[in-house]
C-alpha cells in the first residue's frame, strides 16, 4: 500500500490558467476501469485549446491530457485484455461497446461515457496515473519493440490523421495531395498518406523547421504559407487543382484557403479544432462537386497502426519529437509547446520517475 494518496497532476484552473500541484489519486470506479501508471505523456494542441477557453465544457479543476503510455496497476473486476503488469498505450478516445455509435466504430460519438472524456470530461493523462474507463477497449498492450516514445503518438495523433485526414479525404494512388500546416497532425498525414501511393504530396506551413520535418517523412514539395501555395498548386496540377486537401490547423484562414486549392469533385478534410467560425464559400462551391468532411478521431485505426509501427512501417518518434522532459516539468514544457513560433517545437514528450506503490481498491 502507498503511503500517501496524492499524486502530481496538471490542473486546468479556468482560461490561461494551469498548475502542477498534488491531487488525489485516482481509484476503481466502474468495474470497466483500469489505473495506468504514466510512463510517457505529451501536449496536443487541443489541449492549448483547452488553456486558451476555446473548449468551454472543460471544468476547472480538471486534470488535463487524453495521451499516454504507462503500466496497468489496478482493474476493475470485468476487465478482461489487460492486467495489472501490461504495458499500454492509452487511447485519447474511450468506447463503451455497447451503443449504437460504438457498433459502427465511431468511438468519437460514443453516448454510453465513451467518446474524447479523457482530459475534457474527466480528469486526463498529464498526471502521475490515469484512471481509463472502458479498459478492454480503450487501452491496447504494446508489443515488445515499440518504444514509450513512439507509442504514446499513435494515442492520438496517427490515428486523427489517419482517420480523419487520410480516410476521411479518401487519399489513393496518383492523387495530389495537400496538407495544409506541417505540426504533428499534419506531419502525420504526411506519413499515412505515403501508404496509398499518391501522386504528390505538398505540405504548406509559415516555419521552415516545419517543412524541413515534412520533407523528412515523406513530402514531395513544400511551400510557406506566405508564398501563394495556392499558385504553387494550381501550376502543379495544371490549373485544376488538389484530388485531396487537408486542413491541419484550425483557423479560419486556413480552412478558407483549402477550399480554394481543392480541385473540382476532389475532397476538403478536415482535422483543425477551431476556435473561431469559418465562412463557407458556397457562392464559390455550390457548383463545384466538393466534398468537405469534418471528423473526431475515432481511434478504429489504432491496432492497426500499432502492428505498422512495430513493422517500421512509420515514422520514428525521432522525426517528430522536439523536445523531452521530465514529467514535472509538465509547465516548462507546455511553455515550449505553446511557443513554437519561436521555440521550433513540433511534439514534445515527458516521462519521468514513477510512484512504486498504488493504492489498490479494498
Amino acid at each position: 500500500m502507498r503511503k500517501d494518496v496524492v499524486m502530481k497532476a496538471l490542473v486546468f484552473e479556468g482560461p490561461g490558467r494551469t498548475s502542477w500541484q498534488d491531487v488525489p489519486d485516482p481509484g476503481i470506479k466502474d468495474a470497466a476501469d483500469a489505473v495506468v501508471r504514466v510512463d510517457a505523456v505529451t501536449i496536443c494542441g487541443t489541449d492549448l485549446h483547452i488553456v486558451k477557453g476555446d473548449v468551454p465544457e472543460v471544468a476547472p479543476g480538471t486534470v488535463l491530457g487524453h495521451e499516454a503510455v504507462g503500466e496497468v496497476v489496478e482493474v476493475g473486476g470485468d476487465v478482461r485484455t489487460v492486467r495489472p503488469g501490461d504495458r499500454v498505450l492509452v487511447s485519447c478516445i474511450a468506447a463503451c461497446g455497447r451503443c449504437r455509435f460504438c457498433r459502427e466504430n465511431r468511438y468519437g460519438q460514443c453516448r454510453g461515457g465513451g467518446g474524447w472524456t479523457l482530459g475534457h470530461l474527466i480528469d486526463g493523462t498529464q498526471a502521475e496515473y490515469v484512471r481509463v474507463p472502458f479498459a478492454d477497449l480503450s487501452v491496447h498492450p504494446l508489443p515488445a519493440g515499440v518504444t514509450s516514445e513512439d507509442a504514446v503518438l499513435l494515442a492520438d495523433i496517427f490515428p486523427t490523421a489517419y482517420e480523419v485526414g487520410v480516410l476521411n479525404g479518401r487519399v489513393g494512388p496518383g492523387d495530389t495531395v495537400v496538407v495544409v500546416g506541417a505540426g504533428p497532425i499534419g506531419l502525420a498525414v504526411v506519413a499515412t498518406a505515403k501508404l496509398y501511393s499518391p501522386g504528390r504530396i505538398i505540405a504548406v506551413d509559415l516555419a521552415e523547421s516545419r517543412l524541413e520535418a515534412a520533407r523528412n517523412v515523406g513530402a514531395d514539395a513544400t511551400v510557406s504559407a506566405a508564398e501563394d501555395p495556392e499558385a504553387l498548386v494550381a501550376d502543379l496540377t495544371d490549373g485544376i487543382g488538389a484530388d485531396v486537401v487537408v486542413e491541419a490547423v484550425g483557423v479560419p484562414e486556413a480552412f478558407e484557403q483549402c477550399t480554394r486549392m481543392v480541385r473540382p469533385g476532389g475532397r476538403v478534410a478536415n482535422v483543425g479544432v477551431h476556435g473561431r467560425p469559418a465562412t463557407l464559400h458556397l457562392e464559390d462551391l455550390w457548383s463545384k462537386d466538393v466534398t468537405i468532411t469534418t471528423g473526431l478521431v475515432d481511434t478504429h485505426s489504432t491496432p492497426l497502426l500499432l502492428r505498422m509501427m512495430a513493422a517500421g512501417r512509420l515514422p520514428a518518434a525521432s522525426a517528430m519529437v522536439t523536445h523531452r522532459f521530465e514529467l514535472g516539468q509538465m509547465e516548462e514544457a507546455y511553455d515550449v509547446f505553446s511557443r513554437a513560433a519561436v521555440t521550433g517545437a513540433l511534439k514534445v514528450v515527458l516521462g519521468g520517475p514513477r510512484h512504486d506503490e498504488i493504492t489498490t481498491a479494498g
